[in-house]
């Protein structure tokens, strides 16, 4: 249909919307859930009279950004309070204090979007929240200032209650606060690996701060997009290897009630650095590393590391005490695993930015069935790069 327009017409429409069905109907049955409870509620409150004004239009408007843009900065619920409150209350100064209606109504739309610049709280209906204080008619001149509390806050308040309620419910980040970089596991100055190559944090911030326009998604959303469309590009580069194509198969374990003495020598024995901890049923339930290990000998202060650790082991094989004896006593519980079907470069972040040397790879049922090292990754992506570049590995 749209080949049939001018192409200086077609350039005017915008894009196909990106998200799925479901999405769009969790959008739609929010804003049906918040603007009802918010009307009701309200009514309650206020009384159904006839001169009581009991919910705002602008509020419609304020629906569409918390159910249909819920990660918006112009959604959050600060945008949502001060905007709306800040417009109300220069909306209602502005039509007592200016006669001229249309003058009124201008330098309210004005004031209320510096005023909202000014305390990070842009909100687009807080437009309407202002013209409506100056030209909403005699109902909402008689409530004065008023008007800012009941109903612009009892509105805004009980419509952001439902939005907090409804996002969480359907698996959504709201409030969308900025997400805490990732710790840097050496505890040292240096950038994290992914961030030594490509765009920075502090690159997006200069590039926003030259666009000098407010943009509609939140930075960390930014950059996020911007990694997951690199991770992609690779995928497309060097194919689609999966975690199940380079893992190690043969795999030592031990449960959560093995000695340590008996995970020690598995360790020495098939000379690995770490061994998973599973159930009876091969769910990883844990991770037991040469770490951890020594996390629990150095109160013995004995002279020598090997001495240290031949002594710890004596000790907790032949005492009972409340010092460690098993497994799972010394182990990680929280082991970050994937599946054997996952692209290998979804490993990238964990092993480089997270510092994770063995990641266990579990299948559909979440049992175990193979291990990746960072040599096997280091491997693999070796390999992949010749094979994208035609030459024959090294033999």
């Amino acid at each position: 249909m749209n080949k049939l327009l001018p192409s200086w017409l077609r350039s005017l429409l915008p894009p196909r919307a990106s998200v799925s069905q479901a999405e769009r109907l969790r959008s739609g049955t929010g804003a049906l859930l918040g603007v009802l409870i918010a009307g009701l509620a309200s009514t309650a409150l206020l009384g159904a009279t006839p001169g009581a004004v009991w919910l705002i239009a602008p509020m419609g408007a304020s629906a569409v950004l918390l159910f249909g843009l819920p990660a918006s900065p112009l959604a959050q619920p600060w945008s949502v309070l001060g905007g709306n409150l800040v417009a109300a209350l220069i909306g209602v100064s502005c039509a007592r204090y200016i006669p001229v209606p249309a003058l009124a109504a201008a330098a309210a739309i004005f004031l209320s979007i510096g005023a909202m610049f000014a305390l990070h709280c842009l909100h687009p209906p807080s437009g309407a929240v202002a013209l409506t204080a100056v030209l909403g008619g005699s109902q909402i001149e008689a409530l004065g200032y008023g008007f800012v509390l009941e109903p612009v806050l009892l509105n805004s308040l009980l419509l952001l209650g439902v939005a907090v309620l409804y996002n969480k419910a359907v698996g959504r980040r709201y409030p969308h606060s900025q997400q805490a970089e990732a710790p840097h596991p050496h505890q040292t100055a240096d950038s994290l690996p992914t961030a030594r190559l490509g765009f920075t944090s502090e690159d997006l911030q200069a590039v926003l701060q030259a666009h000098d326009q407010v943009l509609d998604i939140s930075i960390d959303d930014l950059e996020d997009l911007f990694l997951r469309t690199e991770r992609h590009a690779h995928r497309r580069r060097f194919g689609e290897t999966r975690c199940g194509d380079i893992m190690a198969r043969d795999i030592v374990t031990v449960e959560f009630g093995s000695r340590l003495a008996e995970a020690w020598q598995l360790m020495r024995a098939h000379a690995v650095q770490a061994l998973p901890v599973v159930d009876r049923g091969r769910h990883v339930i844990g991770i037991v590393t040469r770490s951890d290990f020594l996390r629990h000998i150095d109160p013995l202060q004995l002279p020598g590391m090997g001495a240290r650790l031949r002594a710890f082991l004596r000790y907790t094989e032949h005492t009972h005490t409340e010092k460690p004896e098993v497994v799972g006593q010394i182990m990680s519980a929280k082991v970050k695993s994937v599946q054997d079907s996952t692209p290998i470069v979804e490993l990238v972040p964990m092993m480089s930015d997270a510092g994770l040397h063995h990641v266990p790879v579990v299948n559909a049922e979440r049992k175990l069935v193979g291990m990746i090292t960072q040599t096997d990754f280091v491997a693999a992506l070796y390999e992949t790069s010749l094979a994208q570049l035609g030459e024959p590995a090294a033999a």
